[in-house]
Protein backbone atom coordinates (compact mmCIF):
# COMPACT_ATOMS: atom_id res chain seq x y z
CA UNK A 1 0.00 0.00 0.00
CA UNK A 2 2.88 2.24 0.93
CA UNK A 3 5.28 1.32 -2.00
CA UNK A 4 1.78 2.38 -4.66
CA UNK A 5 1.32 5.74 -2.85
CA UNK A 6 5.27 6.38 -3.51
CA UNK A 7 4.72 5.87 -7.04
CA UNK A 8 1.97 7.79 -7.41
CA UNK A 9 4.00 10.50 -5.67
CA UNK A 10 6.47 10.33 -7.55
CA UNK A 11 4.71 10.23 -10.83
CA UNK A 12 2.47 13.58 -9.41
CA UNK A 13 6.28 15.07 -9.43
CA UNK A 14 7.44 14.28 -12.17
CA UNK A 15 4.67 15.86 -14.32
CA UNK A 16 4.90 18.48 -12.34
CA UNK A 17 8.47 19.28 -13.25
CA UNK A 18 7.78 18.58 -16.66
CA UNK A 19 4.78 21.35 -16.77
CA UNK A 20 7.32 23.80 -15.21
CA UNK A 21 9.59 23.50 -17.79
CA UNK A 22 7.29 23.54 -20.53
CA UNK A 23 6.50 26.60 -19.11
CA UNK A 24 9.40 28.51 -18.80
CA UNK A 25 10.43 27.74 -22.52
CA UNK A 26 7.06 28.91 -23.57
CA UNK A 27 7.59 32.26 -21.74
CA UNK A 28 10.58 33.01 -23.80
CA UNK A 29 8.75 33.08 -27.13
CA UNK A 30 6.23 35.21 -25.63
CA UNK A 31 8.69 37.91 -23.80
CA UNK A 32 10.30 38.33 -27.17
CA UNK A 33 7.08 38.77 -29.23
CA UNK A 34 6.46 41.30 -26.32
CA UNK A 35 9.79 43.15 -27.35
CA UNK A 36 9.27 42.77 -31.05
CA UNK A 37 5.85 44.44 -31.15
CA UNK A 38 7.35 47.08 -28.54
CA UNK A 39 10.02 48.25 -31.29
CA UNK A 40 8.18 48.06 -34.56
CA UNK A 41 4.71 50.00 -32.57
CA UNK A 42 3.93 53.66 -33.09
CA UNK A 43 3.86 55.67 -30.54
CA UNK A 44 0.48 56.82 -29.43
CA UNK A 45 0.69 60.35 -29.56
CA UNK A 46 1.87 59.48 -32.91
CA UNK A 47 -0.92 57.60 -33.98
CA UNK A 48 -3.08 60.80 -32.91
CA UNK A 49 -1.16 63.17 -34.70
CA UNK A 50 -1.82 61.33 -37.93
CA UNK A 51 -5.15 60.75 -37.46
CA UNK A 52 -5.64 64.54 -37.04
CA UNK A 53 -3.54 65.56 -39.97
CA UNK A 54 -5.56 63.33 -42.22
CA UNK A 55 -8.96 64.12 -40.53
CA UNK A 56 -7.97 68.23 -41.39
CA UNK A 57 -6.30 67.55 -44.79
CA UNK A 58 -9.37 67.77 -47.16
CA UNK A 59 -11.60 68.13 -44.42
CA UNK A 60 -15.09 70.28 -44.23
CA UNK A 61 -16.80 71.64 -41.80
CA UNK A 62 -20.69 72.58 -42.33
CA UNK A 63 -20.92 77.20 -42.78
CA UNK A 64 -23.15 78.34 -40.06
CA UNK A 65 -25.45 80.62 -41.15
CA UNK A 66 -25.83 83.86 -41.33
CA UNK A 67 -29.31 85.62 -39.37
CA UNK A 68 -31.55 86.95 -41.79
CA UNK A 69 -29.65 86.44 -44.79
CA UNK A 70 -31.24 83.48 -47.35
CA UNK A 71 -34.08 82.68 -44.53
CA UNK A 72 -37.55 84.24 -43.70
CA UNK A 73 -37.94 86.95 -41.04
CA UNK A 74 -39.58 86.54 -38.00
CA UNK A 75 -41.81 89.49 -37.59
CA UNK A 76 -42.34 89.07 -34.05
CA UNK A 77 -38.32 88.86 -33.41
CA UNK A 78 -36.55 92.10 -32.22
CA UNK A 79 -34.64 92.73 -35.00
CA UNK A 80 -35.20 95.89 -36.43
CA UNK A 81 -37.87 96.34 -39.75
CA UNK A 82 -38.45 92.69 -38.87
CA UNK A 83 -41.92 93.36 -39.81
CA UNK A 84 -41.84 95.54 -42.80
CA UNK A 85 -39.19 92.63 -44.28
CA UNK A 86 -41.77 90.03 -43.35
CA UNK A 87 -44.00 91.94 -45.79
CA UNK A 88 -41.86 91.76 -48.76
CA UNK A 89 -39.50 89.66 -50.59
CA UNK A 90 -36.18 88.21 -49.29
CA UNK A 91 -33.30 89.72 -50.05
CA UNK A 92 -31.87 88.09 -53.26
CA UNK A 93 -28.40 86.51 -53.95
CA UNK A 94 -28.70 86.15 -57.73
CA UNK A 95 -28.44 88.53 -60.45
CA UNK A 96 -32.02 87.19 -61.53
CA UNK A 97 -33.24 87.73 -57.93
CA UNK A 98 -31.81 91.12 -58.02
CA UNK A 99 -33.20 92.07 -60.96
CA UNK A 100 -36.65 90.65 -60.15
CA UNK A 101 -36.71 92.42 -56.88
CA UNK A 102 -36.03 95.83 -58.13
CA UNK A 103 -38.56 95.00 -61.13
CA UNK A 104 -40.90 94.70 -58.01
CA UNK A 105 -39.58 97.59 -56.47
CA UNK A 106 -39.54 100.13 -59.06
CA UNK A 107 -41.65 99.49 -61.51
CA UNK A 108 -44.46 96.95 -60.13
CA UNK A 109 -45.23 98.56 -56.87
CA UNK A 110 -45.29 102.20 -57.92
CA UNK A 111 -47.34 101.70 -60.88
CA UNK A 112 -50.16 99.06 -58.19
CA UNK A 113 -50.26 102.07 -56.05
CA UNK A 114 -51.05 104.72 -58.63
CA UNK A 115 -53.65 102.87 -59.88
CA UNK A 116 -55.12 101.83 -56.40
CA UNK A 117 -54.49 105.77 -55.12
CA UNK A 118 -56.60 106.56 -58.78
CA UNK A 119 -59.43 104.85 -58.88
CA UNK A 120 -59.79 105.79 -54.70
CA UNK A 121 -59.85 108.96 -55.76
CA UNK A 122 -62.42 108.07 -59.02
CA UNK A 123 -64.74 106.40 -56.57
CA UNK A 124 -64.76 109.07 -53.71
CA UNK A 125 -65.16 111.81 -56.18
CA UNK A 126 -68.51 109.99 -57.72
CA UNK A 127 -69.59 109.17 -54.04
CA UNK A 128 -69.64 113.22 -53.61
CA UNK A 129 -70.09 114.55 -56.84
CA UNK A 130 -72.75 112.17 -58.06
CA UNK A 131 -75.10 111.33 -54.81
CA UNK A 132 -78.94 111.91 -55.16
CA UNK A 133 -78.38 115.32 -52.46
CA UNK A 134 -75.60 117.05 -54.88
CA UNK A 135 -77.58 116.01 -57.71
CA UNK A 136 -80.86 115.24 -58.05
CA UNK A 137 -81.14 115.05 -61.90
CA UNK A 138 -79.21 112.00 -63.04
CA UNK A 139 -77.17 113.10 -66.34
CA UNK A 140 -78.48 110.43 -68.96
CA UNK A 141 -74.62 110.66 -70.61
CA UNK A 142 -73.56 107.54 -72.42
CA UNK A 143 -70.69 108.45 -74.47
CA UNK A 144 -67.06 110.62 -74.07
CA UNK A 145 -65.28 109.94 -77.03
CA UNK A 146 -62.19 111.44 -74.70
CA UNK A 147 -62.67 108.73 -71.55
CA UNK A 148 -62.91 106.17 -73.82
CA UNK A 149 -59.93 107.17 -76.10
CA UNK A 150 -57.61 107.87 -72.25
CA UNK A 151 -59.06 104.73 -70.36
CA UNK A 152 -58.12 102.48 -74.10
CA UNK A 153 -54.91 103.96 -74.77
CA UNK A 154 -53.24 104.91 -70.70
CA UNK A 155 -53.29 101.17 -70.00
CA UNK A 156 -52.05 99.81 -73.15
CA UNK A 157 -49.21 101.93 -72.70
CA UNK A 158 -49.23 100.80 -68.53
CA UNK A 159 -48.87 97.47 -69.89
CA UNK A 160 -46.04 97.85 -72.36
CA UNK A 161 -43.94 99.22 -69.75
CA UNK A 162 -45.02 95.79 -67.19
CA UNK A 163 -44.02 94.10 -70.27
CA UNK A 164 -40.69 95.17 -71.49
CA UNK A 165 -38.76 94.05 -68.02
CA UNK A 166 -40.88 91.28 -67.38
CA UNK A 167 -40.37 89.61 -70.92
CA UNK A 168 -36.90 89.92 -70.08
CA UNK A 169 -36.98 88.90 -66.71
CA UNK A 170 -38.50 85.68 -68.38
CA UNK A 171 -35.64 84.90 -71.20
CA UNK A 172 -32.84 85.41 -68.02
CA UNK A 173 -34.95 82.88 -65.90
CA UNK A 174 -35.06 80.05 -68.57
CA UNK A 175 -30.70 80.97 -70.03
CA UNK A 176 -29.00 77.61 -70.72
CA UNK A 177 -26.38 76.90 -68.56
CA UNK A 178 -23.01 77.01 -69.93
CA UNK A 179 -20.72 73.81 -70.82
CA UNK A 180 -19.21 73.74 -67.78
CA UNK A 181 -21.53 74.31 -65.50
CA UNK A 182 -21.31 71.98 -62.51
CA UNK A 183 -24.60 69.83 -62.71
CA UNK A 184 -26.59 68.21 -59.79
CA UNK A 185 -30.11 66.66 -59.71
CA UNK A 186 -32.46 67.06 -57.18
CA UNK A 187 -35.20 64.33 -56.63
CA UNK A 188 -37.97 64.85 -54.58
CA UNK A 189 -39.10 61.77 -52.32
CA UNK A 190 -42.16 61.29 -50.55
CA UNK A 191 -40.87 63.19 -48.23
CA UNK A 192 -37.41 63.91 -48.24
CA UNK A 193 -34.70 65.07 -50.90
CA UNK A 194 -31.88 63.64 -52.66
CA UNK A 195 -29.07 65.08 -54.07
CA UNK A 196 -26.97 63.52 -57.06
CA UNK A 197 -23.54 64.95 -58.34
CA UNK A 198 -22.68 63.54 -61.33
CA UNK A 199 -19.53 65.60 -62.00
CA UNK A 200 -18.05 64.67 -59.33
CA UNK A 201 -17.84 60.65 -59.04
CA UNK A 202 -21.86 60.17 -58.24
CA UNK A 203 -21.90 61.37 -55.03
CA UNK A 204 -25.44 61.33 -53.43
CA UNK A 205 -26.62 63.01 -50.77
CA UNK A 206 -30.23 62.12 -49.39
CA UNK A 207 -31.62 65.65 -47.26
CA UNK A 208 -34.07 64.83 -44.33
CA UNK A 209 -35.42 67.92 -41.27
CA UNK A 210 -34.12 68.32 -38.23
CA UNK A 211 -35.99 67.89 -35.54
CA UNK A 212 -37.11 71.40 -34.47
CA UNK A 213 -34.95 71.59 -31.14
CA UNK A 214 -31.51 70.45 -32.86
CA UNK A 215 -32.06 73.21 -35.75
CA UNK A 216 -32.08 75.35 -32.63
CA UNK A 217 -29.78 74.03 -30.82
CA UNK A 218 -27.24 74.35 -34.24
CA UNK A 219 -28.28 77.85 -34.30
CA UNK A 220 -31.12 77.29 -37.60
CA UNK A 221 -34.41 78.10 -38.44
CA UNK A 222 -36.83 75.15 -37.71
CA UNK A 223 -38.71 73.46 -39.57
CA UNK A 224 -35.91 74.57 -42.18
CA UNK A 225 -32.82 73.01 -41.23
CA UNK A 226 -31.70 69.66 -42.39
CA UNK A 227 -29.16 66.83 -41.74
CA UNK A 228 -27.14 66.99 -45.00
CA UNK A 229 -27.26 70.22 -46.79
CA UNK A 230 -26.86 70.71 -50.43
CA UNK A 231 -23.42 71.84 -51.34
CA UNK A 232 -22.37 74.09 -54.17
CA UNK A 233 -19.65 76.36 -55.22
CA UNK A 234 -20.63 79.89 -54.87
CA UNK A 235 -19.94 82.12 -58.21
CA UNK A 236 -19.90 79.11 -60.61
CA UNK A 237 -22.68 78.19 -62.57
CA UNK A 238 -24.56 75.56 -61.79
CA UNK A 239 -26.70 73.56 -63.99
CA UNK A 240 -29.99 72.40 -61.52
CA UNK A 241 -31.97 68.91 -62.81
CA UNK A 242 -35.08 68.65 -61.12
CA UNK A 243 -37.33 65.12 -60.89
CA UNK A 244 -39.20 63.02 -58.81
CA UNK A 245 -39.30 59.22 -57.55
CA UNK A 246 -42.84 59.06 -56.81
CA UNK A 247 -45.75 62.61 -57.06
CA UNK A 248 -45.28 66.07 -58.35
CA UNK A 249 -42.59 68.12 -55.99
CA UNK A 250 -41.39 71.69 -56.10
CA UNK A 251 -37.91 72.69 -55.56
CA UNK A 252 -37.94 76.60 -54.34
CA UNK A 253 -35.31 78.69 -52.82
CA UNK A 254 -36.62 82.06 -52.50
CA UNK A 255 -33.66 84.56 -51.42
CA UNK A 256 -32.30 82.79 -54.78
CA UNK A 257 -35.27 83.14 -57.06
CA UNK A 258 -35.25 79.61 -58.47
CA UNK A 259 -38.29 77.68 -58.35
CA UNK A 260 -38.74 74.49 -60.63
CA UNK A 261 -41.20 71.05 -60.26
CA UNK A 262 -40.10 67.99 -59.85
CA UNK A 263 -42.11 66.00 -62.30
CA UNK A 264 -41.73 61.99 -62.26
CA UNK A 265 -40.28 60.53 -65.46
CA UNK A 266 -39.07 64.07 -66.46
CA UNK A 267 -35.71 65.94 -66.30
CA UNK A 268 -35.82 69.83 -65.76
CA UNK A 269 -33.24 71.75 -66.19
CA UNK A 270 -32.23 75.21 -65.27
CA UNK A 271 -29.23 77.60 -64.62
CA UNK A 272 -28.52 78.75 -61.10
CA UNK A 273 -25.55 81.28 -60.14
CA UNK A 274 -25.37 82.12 -56.55
CA UNK A 275 -23.16 85.18 -55.92
CA UNK A 276 -21.47 84.39 -52.78
CA UNK A 277 -21.32 81.93 -49.92
CA UNK A 278 -23.79 80.95 -47.92
CA UNK A 279 -26.34 79.08 -46.18
CA UNK A 280 -30.21 79.68 -48.23
CA UNK A 281 -33.34 78.06 -46.65
CA UNK A 282 -35.88 76.49 -48.92
CA UNK A 283 -39.49 74.05 -49.06
CA UNK A 284 -41.05 72.03 -51.72
CA UNK A 285 -43.50 74.11 -52.91
CA UNK A 286 -45.92 71.90 -54.32
CA UNK A 287 -48.63 69.89 -52.13
CA UNK A 288 -46.87 66.54 -52.36
CA UNK A 289 -49.07 64.66 -49.55
CA UNK A 290 -49.42 64.70 -45.83
CA UNK A 291 -45.72 65.60 -44.68
CA UNK A 292 -45.09 67.85 -47.65
CA UNK A 293 -44.58 70.93 -44.81
CA UNK A 294 -41.58 68.87 -43.80
CA UNK A 295 -39.40 68.41 -46.83
CA UNK A 296 -37.41 71.44 -46.16
CA UNK A 297 -34.26 72.50 -48.90
CA UNK A 298 -30.70 73.85 -47.44
CA UNK A 299 -28.38 75.05 -50.11
CA UNK A 300 -24.59 75.71 -48.78
CA UNK A 301 -22.96 77.81 -51.14
CA UNK A 302 -19.35 77.81 -50.47
CA UNK A 303 -15.81 78.88 -52.14
CA UNK A 304 -14.64 76.98 -54.56
CA UNK A 305 -12.13 75.33 -52.77
CA UNK A 306 -13.81 74.91 -50.14
CA UNK A 307 -16.36 72.95 -52.35
CA UNK A 308 -13.49 71.02 -53.48
CA UNK A 309 -12.28 70.13 -50.01
CA UNK A 310 -16.26 69.06 -49.47
CA UNK A 311 -16.29 66.41 -52.41
CA UNK A 312 -13.12 64.44 -51.78
CA UNK A 313 -14.41 64.71 -48.21
CA UNK A 314 -17.48 62.79 -49.57
CA UNK A 315 -15.20 60.86 -51.36
CA UNK A 316 -15.40 62.04 -54.81
CA UNK A 317 -13.42 63.71 -57.31
CA UNK A 318 -13.04 67.15 -59.11
CA UNK A 319 -13.57 66.87 -62.92
CA UNK A 320 -10.10 66.57 -64.58
CA UNK A 321 -8.32 64.57 -61.32
CA UNK A 322 -8.94 61.54 -63.01
CA UNK A 323 -7.49 62.50 -66.28
CA UNK A 324 -5.01 64.14 -64.70
CA UNK A 325 -3.90 60.66 -62.91
CA UNK A 326 -4.22 58.46 -65.52
CA UNK A 327 -1.63 60.82 -68.07
CA UNK A 328 1.68 59.94 -66.41
CA UNK A 329 1.14 56.29 -66.65
CA UNK A 330 0.03 56.61 -70.51
CA UNK A 331 2.77 58.32 -70.80
CA UNK A 332 5.38 56.16 -68.72
CA UNK A 333 3.38 53.26 -70.83
CA UNK A 334 3.95 54.79 -74.37
CA UNK A 335 8.43 54.41 -74.62
CA UNK A 336 7.51 50.69 -73.62
CA UNK A 337 4.47 50.30 -76.47
CA UNK A 338 7.08 52.16 -79.02
CA UNK A 339 9.66 49.43 -77.84
CA UNK A 340 7.31 46.64 -78.13
CA UNK A 341 6.19 47.82 -81.77
CA UNK A 342 9.71 48.56 -82.71
CA UNK A 343 10.71 44.80 -81.89
CA UNK A 344 7.94 43.34 -84.21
Amino acid sequence: MKMGQMHTRMKIATLAALAAFAALFAQVPAVAQDAAAQATAPDAGMIEAVSEAAATEGSYTPMAPTKGKGMPTDPRSDEPGAMAKSLTFQDQYTDNGIYALGMHDYILLPVITVISLFVLGLLLYVIVRFNRRANPVASKTTHNTMIEVVWTIVPVIILVVIAVPSITLLARQYETPPAEAVTIKATGYQWYWGYTYPDHGEIEVVSNMLPEDEAVRRGEPGQLAVDNRMVVPAGVPLRIQTTASDVIHAFAVPSLWFKMDAVPGRLNEKLLTIKEPGVYYGQCSELCGSRHAYMPIAIEALPPEEFAAWVKAQGGSMPGEEAEAAAPASEEAAPEQVALLTAR
